[in-house]
């Protein structure tokens, strides 16, 4: 099978992305789609995005995980898969999608970002100073000091490979405040390293980071460049008018043969 496909990264978070509007790639399987994405003996990528089509959308969006396995919501993700649409001409100023955690917007900026609406948030658990909640992807929040010292990769192992976590996983996010925003560094289940960035973490760790109910916008600083979350929080539990702001940028194109 001959596979055209398209790479976009959103700061530093790569994803291979494949038009399947005719149908052409639904037939890959686990292992042809953790082959694609790995960085040795495929193209590399943190995970695979499908355009597909859906009635009363502009475009459906299916997640693959870098391991093979259908993923659940990809924050920076939907925005490059946004771009990707509008740069293979679906044009719109505003964006309808379908996901697997339901219909989002998205909407292209002036200064060449994009503003991607994610779910609602009903939930958010404490224990011990650390957070967990659901921003279409589950997350686990731990705030620390000195993040540029940690070593993500064990620490985030460890939780994510905990009894509790390790049948369905969870992504874990270490977090800095700092006076103008917060720092974080993420874990990722499905890649099972530490990523440049994860939009839905970087959701999950605004939220996480302050109590105060009303409308906030916190700039969030990844590994991979600078994301902005917009919310209201309407109590101490709940969430919602949700936005990601944040680049999404064409790598190059190709062809693979599997």
């Amino acid at each position: 099978m001959k596979i055209h496909f398209y790479k976009y990264q959103g700061t530093g978070n790569d994803f291979v992305i494949l038009d399947n509007r005719d149908d052409a790639y639904s037939s890959l399987t686990e292992e042809q789609v953790h082959l694609l994405c790995d960085r040795r003996f495929g193209i590399g990528s943190d995970g695979l995005m499908m355009l597909g089509n859906a009635e009363g959308y502009d475009f459906s969006m299916k997640y693959y995980n870098a391991d093979g396995k259908e993923g659940s919501m990809c924050g920076n993700g939907g925005r490059c898969l946004v771009q990707f649409a509008h740069d293979q001409a679906i044009l719109r100023d505003h964006y309808s999608f379908i996901a697997v955690d339901g219909p989002h917007e998205a909407v292209l900026n002036e200064n060449r970002t994009i503003s991607l609406k994610m779910s609602d948030v009903h939930e958010i658990s404490w224990n011990e100073g650390n957070a967990m909640l659901n921003t279409g992807s589950p997350h686990f929040i731990q705030f620390k000091e000195e993040l540029e010292q940690l070593d993500v990769f064990n620490e985030g192992r460890k939780i994510r490979y905990k009894d509790t976590f390790r049948q369905e996983g969870i992504n874990v996010n270490f977090v800095q405040k700092d006076p103008d925003g917060i720092r974080i560094r993420t874990y990722e289940r499905g890649v099972e390293d530490e990523t440049l960035s994860c939009g839905t973490g970087a959701t999950a760790s605004a939220i996480a980071s302050t109590n105060a109910l009303g409308q906030h916008t916190i700039p969030v600083q990844v590994q991979g460049g600078q994301l902005s979350i917009t919310f209201t929080r309407i109590n101490e539990n709940q969430c919602e008018n949700i936005w990601l702001t944040g680049p999404a940028t064409f790598v190059f194109k190709g062809e693979i043969t599997l």
